[in-house]
């Protein structure tokens, strides 16, 4: 039978203090409930705020009952409860989307109370299922070490001390302890790749060696290990051979191979982030020989719409949508511009030109989107009364007619334009010292 032991031994690691928050991604499922369960309990001992964070991706009928359920349970306990219902979905791609969505909320949560922690429920099961996939169509090292016990993100971290359990070791916690929980029928259709390997490869696996998680969480250590010790050598030459986010390609051939390689996935990983696991050992060979050939110019097609376009000694990764002059981001943590500027987060500033903007997201509907221009864009700009064109701020400001279409425009998702970076503030930014959560600078 599993008990919270190592939970407990990982939270008196962190040295969590009394008046910290703690936020946890809780699903309804048994192994958040379960994660959620062992903070609780782990409170009486060291009081610090709890925060649980739930996503309704209004997929599915249950989901409703599924929200009120998790709901009721923080408020009979006293846990603060923080919700995000997602029902305006516009990717294709369902399941990046909804993971980009739920994170830019989880960090919104984690910015609002200041916590230093992000809690999720990945177990055992699912860092060996993540691996399995990564080996079978290929990554790179940092993809096929999985993911991290505990990961440094912007201003926190991100949390997982459930992966020596496994998939059994937590419904067998859920049904001892009698917490209650929810099952999502999807996770058992075999149309997802992931539900295969759960099923059929882990079964199996298991069967040959009972000490299965414990053996992948020494391979993910160690993997995690040998690429710490490389990333000191590419730390040491990254910024002598990559600037403003461009390779120079002269620099680049007189490295190493193992050494570009590493390069390489250094400057993916800043691009792609989360997904950079998308990319195969092919596309990096293809990067590679684009960089270190003797012809001036080439495009490369890349996973998720991005293509490397190298011009002479200069290389640089841009998005399909920047060929159409027009672009439409979601804002997580930060967006690369065409331009070669960027739009990111940060936590703390000290400025107030129109360079930053300060935002409080209970006044907008999140998550903020990153575009282009379009036609009969309209802002209420700060300090004015009324509504005002884009195009005419754009004249009054003297903006170049070629730069226009390609301007950064950050709205909410409902299409409210909150911010003309560089250029003015709306009404929705707020001046220091009044309340807001988030800082946005263009730089």
């Amino acid at each position: 039978m599993v008990s919270m032991d190592y939970v407990e031994k990982f939270l008196r690691k962190i040295s969590l203090k009394q008046n910290d928050y703690v936020v946890v991604a809780v699903s309804g499922g048994p192994d958040s409930m379960a994660l959620l369960n062992m903070l609780y309990q782990f409170q009486c001992q060291s009081p610090f705020h709890l925060v649980c964070a739930h996503v309704n991706h209004s997929k599915r009928e249950e989901s409703e009952d599924e929200a009120v359920f998790v709901k009721n349970y923080c408020e009979e306990r006293n846990i603060i409860f923080e919700y995000l219902k997602i029902d305006d979905w516009g990717s294709k791609n369902f399941h990046d989307e909804a993971h980009h969505r739920r994170y830019n909320f989880f960090e919104n949560i984690v910015n609002k109370y200041h916590a230093r922690y992000l809690f999720t429920a990945h177990h055992g099961d699912d860092l060996m299922e993540t691996i399995l996939m990564r080996l079978t169509r290929g990554s790179t090292m940092y993809g096929y070490h999985g993911f991290s016990e505990l990961e440094q993100r912007n201003e926190y971290y991100l949390a997982r001390p459930l992966l020596h359990y496994s998939k059994n070791d937590l419904l067998n916690y859920v049904k001892k302890n009698n917490i209650p929980y929810v099952i999502d029928d999807s996770n058992t259709k075999d149309t997802y790749t992931r539900n295969r390997y759960r099923k059929v490869i882990l079964p199996f696996l298991k069967k040959e060696n009972p000490n299965l998680i414990e053996k992948f969480n020494e391979f993910s250590d160690i993997l995690e290990e040998y690429e710490s010790f490389v990333q000191k050598q590419v730390r040491q030459c990254y910024n002598h051979i990559v600037h403003d986010e461009c390779i120079e390609v002269t620099k680049y051939q007189q490295q190493d191979s193992l050494l570009r390689k590493k390069l390489l996935e250094q400057w993916l990983l800043h691009i792609y982030k989360e997904r950079v696991s998308m990319l195969t050992k092919r596309h990096l060979q293809a990067i590679d020989k684009a960089l270190c050939s003797i012809r001036p110019n080439i495009t490369i097609d890349l996973p998720d719409g991005y293509k490397l376009k190298r011009n002479y000694d200069k290389a640089r990764i841009t998005h399909e949508n920047f060929t159409n002059d027009s672009y439409d981001y979601v804002l997580v943590n930060e967006v690369v511009l065409p331009n070669g500027k960027k739009i990111e987060k940060i936590s703390k500033s000290m400025e107030t030109d129109n360079n930053i903007c300060y935002l409080s997201s209970a006044e907008l509907k999140l998550p903020l989107i990153v575009r282009s221009r379009r036609s009969g864009d309209i802002m209420e700009v700060k300090g004015l009364s009324g509504k005002k064109k884009i195009k005419d701020i754009f004249i009054n400001e003297k903006i170049p007619v070629t730069e226009r279409s390609m301007w950064p425009i950050v709205c909410d998702s409902d299409g409210t334009i909150v911010w003309l970076p560089g250029i003015k503030k709306s009404k929705f930014d707020k001046t220091k010292g009044k309340n807001y959560d988030i800082i946005l600078k263009y730089h």
